[in-house]
């Protein structure tokens, strides 16, 4: 199946399909990037230009009426409206018509729609969704950013994080064609291959192999589908069956943060090559894998009921993640590194997309009242500077992110998570950035609603 031949490709190097990711390198003044530097300080004007990873496949021509180099007023709605001008038709964005990176952005259009009441944000979302179902609440073939028609499949955990957004359009219209369609990608987690602790496969053909990455990808969709559809029980044990059992198989000695994947042994296949023989750990703490653990252990704490035997586990795990988190933090740029426990070491760097998502995950755990306020809200106004410090807008008036890795999947060494490409607008970057702006500017968003 192309689907996981494509989730399989992203086991050594990552995407290799995204061939115009170039090896980053740096821009003048206040947004410069330089790898080598934790700090990320400024280089000389004279340093050339990097590929912009969503140039492959924007509008040609796409532009707004921000003014180039100057801060918009909300970063978070700057960012939505990039998004649709570069792409209207947003299957067309990414290595495949549906995608995970297609659910975590439009999540983020749910939020700034929730905030503000503008219809566009709802309008977009839906009308995504609707080019990829039918009329009987099947699946079409789209047509991708490359021109080419894949059907779309379940047989990896990726592919199950848009369905949150299926569960949302039903949650607003109650119209069975996404109850239909979200049921189907809830049936693909029947009998899904696991390791001996219950962690789920990152996909059908990767035996053994147990992904950070892979517990937000499916567990977004399937808490969302157990409160708004049904099966709420198995949703949220499962949920909170890989969140514990990741917990209890992947920390970093005892400092609440967590390695980037697992692989077990005796299921057949080929042996992960990042694996460590010994335990089957993979080496690093990677800033935009634990990121993803982050989101989704606050989005299911959000939810889940406080009668339910694994909360006080969750909130302990929580918890500990984010003194984790504030301990890490560079006191300088407000960012977290891209291997976030390492940041002493000189060629170590800060991460934009990583830094998004602890700056979400904290802001939401201070809501949901889980992180006291007074301890935390430091750490996310310093995260929310660093992360738009790494943006800017362009000469056509859009929103560019910076510094970080576009597809990077689970890597064998601390040389190849640090030396791995970066490239402007690393699509999950830009849908990161979107969610930690959206949560910190929601309070003066809500201001000007009509």
């Amino acid at each position: 199946m192309e689907n996981q031949a494509y989730i399989t490709q992203r086991t050594c190097f990552g995407e290799t399909i995204m061939a115009l990711r170039t090896v980053l390198m740096c821009l003048p003044g206040l947004f410069a990037i330089n790898v080598l530097s934790a700090a990320n300080p400024p280089v000389a004007p004279s340093a050339p230009a990097v590929t912009d990873a969503a140039a492959a496949s924007a509008v040609p021509g796409a532009h707004l009426d921000y003014t180039p180099g100057k801060a918009p007023k909300f970063w978070s709605v700057a960012t939505a409206e990039t998004i649709m001008a570069r792409w209207p038709d947003y299957n067309r964005a990414y290595h495949a018509s549906w995608t995970y990176v297609h659910g975590y952005a439009l999540y983020g259009f749910e939020m700034l729609y929730r905030a503000t009441g503008d219809k566009r944000y709802y309008d977009f979302i839906k009308r995504y969704i609707d080019k990829h179902i039918d009329e009987n609440g099947d699946f079409r073939v789209v047509v991708d950013g490359r021109d080419r028609e894949r059907e779309t499949g379940f047989g990896n955990q990726d592919n199950m994080m848009t369905g949150n957004t299926l569960v949302m359009l039903y949650e607003y219209t109650k119209d069975e064609r996404y109850k239909k369609t979200a049921t189907t990608i809830r049936r693909a987690l029947d009998g899904y291959p696991r390791n001996n602790n219950g962690g789920l496969w990152h996909s059908r053909g990767m035996n053994g192999q147990w992904w950070i990455d892979g517990i937000f990808m499916s567990q977004m969709f399937l808490t969302r589908y157990g409160k708004s559809i049904g099966d709420a029980q198995y949703c949220w044990d499962e949920a909170t069956l890989q969140l514990g059992a990741y917990a209890r198989s992947a920390q970093r000695d005892n400092t609440g943060l967590y390695m980037h994947g697992i692989y077990e042994a005796g299921h057949g296949g080929k042996p992960a090559r990042w694996a460590d023989p010994n335990g089957g750990l993979s080496p690093e703490v990677w800033s935009e894998g634990l990121g993803w653990y982050a989101l989704v252990l606050v989005e299911t704490l959000a939810d889940l009921p406080k009668d339910h035997a694994k909360r006080a586990e969750m909130e302990d795990i929580f918890r500990r993640l984010a003194a984790g988190l504030k301990r890490t933090q560079d006191a300088r740029s407000g960012r977290w590194f891209q291997v976030v426990d390492k940041g002493d070491r000189s060629d170590n760097w800060t991460d934009t997309s990583g830094s998004a998502m602890f700056t979400y995950t904290i802001q939401k755990g201070i809501e949901i009242g889980l992180l006291d306020k007074a301890q935390y809200a430091p750490v996310v106004e310093k995260g929310y500077k660093g992360i738009v410090e790494n943006a800017k807008i362009n000469d056509k008036g859009l929103v560019d992110i910076y510094s970080a890795c576009d597809g990077l999947g689970v890597q064998a060494s601390y040389d190849r998570y640090i030396n791995y490409k970066q490239s402007i607008n690393a699509k999950e970057a830009v849908a990161g950035f979107l969610w930690a702006t959206a949560i910190v500017e929601r309070p003066a968003l809500e201001k000007l609603r009509k």
